[in-house]
């Protein structure tokens, strides 16, 4: 099975009865992007903590 398919239904079961469907997306958006990020590091697609504090600086000019 598609890992995101599977991740979203164990997101889903995991929920309690009797949640909304925004709690469904909020939980499954959030997987997703661990998914993604997990995928982004495995590929070297990395930031250092010098590099972010770096951007970071730039957006308070």
């Amino acid at each position: 099975m598609d890992l995101i398919k599977e991740a979203s239904i164990e997101t889903i079961k995991r929920l309690p009865d009797g949640c909304s469907w925004e709690d469904i997306m909020y939980e499954i958006n959030f997987v997703a992007q661990v998914l993604e990020g997990l995928k982004q590091a495995e590929a070297g697609e990395l930031l250092t903590t010098d590099d972010l504090l770096e951007q970071v600086g730039k957006w308070e000019r």
